[in-house]
């Protein structure tokens, strides 16, 4: 065992909060269980400054949302110089930053749903109506906050009076949105753990789509299909896209990339660095459905932990 003493982050100060309390309990009953020497650290509570890097050997990093996943924490582990599970500082920030990380699917041939931004100080409803016409998007049009996770703040709009709404309410927590059209059709998420596709799971949501609610609460019934229910040469074909995108924006350790399949063909709406460790997350799911243990995923991940990504 390389590392012997395992430091697991946990909770923090974003909205998944609760996520990234669930994550770790789940993943620090498998670092112990595995042999490790387990200790906890949570950033609402302690500044980073107080970890102790004579006791630590390694960071498992359950962190999800804001300052846990887009390149923040990570920069506190650098400079602490500490290995760490999951993607780096500038992969993690690209890919939590929807605009970055949609110009860097483009520059790479990965379909994505078309989009257009606004700012808060900039906005008003005649600019928003150009760029919808200008982008030539339809409604049921989505808005959203450029670097949330776990669909929060996500609104999903049938039509001018609901988008105006929608953004009037979102402009008062977040400085910009993005908006793009709503893609039907099936949701896949494909799971990539060290740079190796590992499969794909379907899911079929009862509520409008697969927002936190649906991806957190059992009360919501979403209905968990795997394998994807995807025809082989297509199933083949999304695993491909994901690695691509794994690659494409430099992550390490394991991504989940969601995706909606319509008309034939994948649209790639993110690429998730920190994917959830609870009891109901894709990533152990799609994991156990291939012969790998909970508690040796968590493994596999922390193997891959490293400094300077």
């Amino acid at each position: 065992m390389k590392y012997k003493k395992v430091l697991v982050v946990r909770g923090g100060h974003s909205g998944e909060r609760e996520v990234s309390l669930e994550s770790a309990k789940a993943c620090i009953k498998a670092l112990k269980k595995a042999g490790y020497q387990v200790s906890t650290f949570d950033p609402q509570k302690k500044k980073y400054n107080l970890i102790d890097k004579n006791k630590v050997d390694i960071i498992f990093n359950a962190l999800h949302g804001k300052y846990g996943e887009d390149g923040v924490a990570q920069s506190y582990f650098e400079c602490l110089r500490i290995p760490y599970t999951h993607s780096g500082v500038i992969s993690s920030y690209n890919a939590m930053n929807k605009i970055i990380s949609k110009e860097i699917f483009k520059k790479n041939k990965i379909k994505s749903p078309k989009y257009f931004v606004l700012q808060k100080q900039s906005y008003n409803k005649t600019k928003l109506v150009k760029y919808i016409k200008r982008k030539k998007i339809k409604f049921p049009i989505v808005v959203k906050p450029i670097n949330e996770g776990s669909s929060i703040g996500v609104r999903i709009c049938e039509n001018m009076l609901e988008l105006n709404k929608s953004v009037k309410f979102l402009f008062k927590k977040y400085q910009e949105l993005i908006f793009e059209p709503y893609i039907g059709g099936q949701e896949i998420q494909v799971a990539v753990i060290n740079g190796e596709p590992l499969g794909a799971i379907e899911l079929e949501p009862k509520r409008k789509f697969y927002d936190y609610k649906a991806k957190y609460s059992k009360a919501a019934k979403t209905k968990h299909i795997m394998p994807a229910n995807l025809k082989k040469s297509k199933y083949k074909q999304a695993l491909q896209i994901a690695k691509k995108a794994h690659d494409a924006l430099g992550c390490k350790g394991v991504t989940r990339s969601d995706f909606k399949f319509f008309k034939n063909q994948f649209y790639l709406l993110e690429t998730n660095t920190q994917p959830g460790m609870t009891n109901l997350s894709l990533v152990p799911e799609i994991a156990n459905y291939k012969g790998i243990t909970f508690e040796n995923l968590v493994k596999k991940i922390l193997l891959n932990a490293s400094l300077n990504r």
